[in-house]
């Protein structure tokens, strides 16, 4: 594990970290490696994209995430969490924040039980269902929704609404697409409140963090926001 190269990415996002956290940082890296051998967790296996395109991206999202919900102690729902991203990276570095990550693929469940234990990470749960199939069972549950390539943004926001507390967050992690993606959605329904560009040191991809909320004549649960 390329250590200088990790703690070099993270500083050039303006995050402190204390030698703890890097250390599991580069364990959860070591791991998913380790059993992406057998699992096929990601097609990404080199040390240095895994940094670049697994944690630092992952972890870029965490500044407009402290503001936006600054003051909150959130519980955080990633869909189609994979191989643990960016769920993993911030309940590592935000212990006070409760992820429950959400997942269909059973080989993929597996890993992110093993991780949640071989990281001691207590403020998160994972879930081994359809994303439909926990709304149904926990509605309205969550502060915020997260994503990273998992749908398109007009199915990540149908997929969400049903799992947001009233003025929840949806924290879309976005490409080079973004602007076409906003045109295919309706924003008389959802609130843009943060659209700003992820720049990932070492990655010269374009990155986009979306931050909306949900208007409340779209509220599935006519809740009284």
């Amino acid at each position: 594990m390329s250590e200088g190269l990790l703690a070099a990415g993270i500083e050039g996002l303006g995050i402190n970290l204390d030698p703890s956290d890097l250390a599991r940082l580069e364990l959860f890296l070591q791991e998913m490696g380790r059993w992406n051998q057998v699992h096929n967790l990601t097609a990404i296996d080199s040390e240095k994209s895994a940094i670049t395109l697994h944690l630092i991206d992952s972890i870029a999202v965490l500044p407009l995430m402290r503001e936006v919900l600054r003051g909150l102690k959130p519980h955080i729902a990633d869909l189609g969490s994979g191989g643990g991203l960016p769920a993993i990276p911030i309940a590592i570095l935000q212990p006070e924040w409760h992820i429950t990550l959400i997942e269909a693929v059973r080989k993929k469940t597996a890993f992110l039980q093993h991780a949640r234990g071989k990281l001691k990470l207590n403020n998160m749960d994972v879930l081994s269902q359809r994303v439909e199939s926990v709304a149904i069972e926990h509605p309205a549950k969550f502060d915020a929704v997260i994503s990273r390539a998992f749908t398109s943004l007009s199915h990540f926001l149908e997929l969400s609404l049903p799992l947001l507390k009233p003025r929840g967050f949806v924290f879309a992690m976005k490409g080079k697409r973004a602007n076409e993606e906003l045109q295919q959605i309706c924003l008389r329904d959802w609130d843009l409140i943060a659209d700003e560009p992820l720049r990932i040191p070492g990655l010269v991809a374009e990155r986009r963090l979306l931050v909306l909320t949900p208007n409340e004549k779209i509220n599935p649960l006519n809740r009284d926001l």
